[in-house]
């Protein structure tokens, strides 16, 4: 089977789990300020913190932000569940901006009319949370601009896309937000095993994450409110959770991070050559922005079917048959039973649910070959036939 997906590991990652193992410290210790160092000068923000995943770093981030019962978290249906449950587990209420036919992130111009309602209703959100999927920057210029005059924090949910620019910006900047988060799952970019980082610019809210991350606990001088010395001394500020990262994901992460530009460029590489390969078939194939360079996390095509009479499940059953691990990336999030039942039904966001009726993501991962490819790209030419 040819995976969607697959972690590139190399000796020099082996070896820095292994050094980590031998030393004095498995978790807590020095290797998760490096790592959080690492990346933040790679992104060129303030600082960061790293998590055990990237749904622990949205939680943090909401959290940080203070969104609480009462308050609204808007988000992209066209995404993983996390993207909404951060919301939901802060006590807020969850609603979705519909997605740009062209680009498949969240559409500005539906997040307008949408804005302009809800300040009419009083339902405006306090987060939005735009996702930067397959690795494309959504629009963030213009969703910073509408931060501004509706009055609503962002957080980046770029977890396809560490890597990538937006503007010439890199990914993780903060430039048009509040909070970047990454994920480094192992089918994504980099991977850490489990993990994931917030990013920001905000030492203010660096400093809340970090309580939020390791049980709202800390020791720090400065943030303790009774004055004792005793080096055994800490405190409880606010609840808190478990969701620190090891320093063994932590080294395997700094290790990685050394081949960040070169496993995009092969991403990038391997999703031109299926631009070229594919271009006569009866699919749509992935748009990219001018404004953006994708870190290429996904490369989804649609069915095109004002030109063939093949369903998506037949590709998929097809492909799938021959060994070829197709995926689909999302089902709308609206339609899982369990947003339905909180009121949300099939239709509310047509675009999003037009996308998902007929995408496959193709499979695309660093060490993929050229051989494996053309397997690829054969097969998905039989399915359609």
């Amino acid at each position: 089977m040819i995976p969607y997906g697959r972690q590139n590991i190399s000796q020099e990652d082996i070896d820095s789990v292994i050094k980590v193992l031998r030393s004095d410290f498995l978790t807590q210790g020095p290797k998760v300020p490096l790592f959080e160092d690492a990346v933040s000068e790679y992104c060129d923000v303030k600082s960061g913190v790293a998590t055990n995943s990237a749904t622990s770093a949205l939680h943090i981030a909401c959290l940080a932000l203070d969104l609480g019962e009462g308050d609204w978290l808007w988000t992209s249906p066209n995404s993983f569940v996390a993207s909404a449950n951060c919301g939901l587990y802060c006590g807020a209420a969850v609603d979705f901006v519909d997605i740009d036919p062209k680009t498949y992130n969240m559409s500005v111009t539906a997040l307008e009319v949408k804005l302009i309602k809800a300040s009419q209703n009083n339902t405006l959100p306090k987060i939005l949370i735009p996702v930067h999927f397959a690795g494309q920057s959504c629009d963030m210029k213009k969703i910073n601009f509408l931060s501004k005059k509706f009055g609503f924090k962002i957080i980046e949910d770029a977890s396809h896309a560490i890597g990538g620019k937006y503007l010439h910006n890199q990914i993780g900047s903060c430039k048009y937000s509040d909070i970047t988060i990454f994920s480094f799952h192992p089918v994504k970019i980099i991977t850490t095993a489990e993990g994931g980082i917030a990013l920001s610019n905000s030492l203010h809210l660096i400093e809340k994450m970090r309580l939020f991350r390791s049980h709202g606990i800390t020791s720090d001088k400065s943030l303790i409110k009774n004055k004792y010395n005793d080096a055994w001394y800490y405190e409880q500020l606010c609840l808190g959770f478990n969701y620190r990262m090891t320093d063994l994901q932590a080294a395997l992460g700094i290790s990685q991070l050394k081949r960040m530009d070169k496993f995009v460029e092969k991403r990038k590489n391997l999703k031109e050559r299926y631009d070229s390969l594919l271009d006569n078939l009866p699919i749509i194939l992935p748009f990219q922005s001018e404004n953006n360079q994708s870190s290429f996390h996904l490369y989804p095509v649609q069915i095109d079917t004002d030109k063939t009479n093949k369903s998506r499940k037949a590709v998929f059953d097809y492909m799938r048959n021959m060994c070829v691990g197709v995926n689909v990336h999302y089902i709308p999030i609206h339609t899982q039973p369990y947003y339905q039942s909180l009121g949300f039904n099939i239709g509310d966001f047509p675009n999003s649910e037009e996308y998902y009726k007929r995408t496959i993501s193709m499979p695309l991962f660093h060490t993929m070959t050229n051989k494996q490819q053309d397997v690829v790209i054969k097969s998905i030419k039989a399915a359609l036939q």
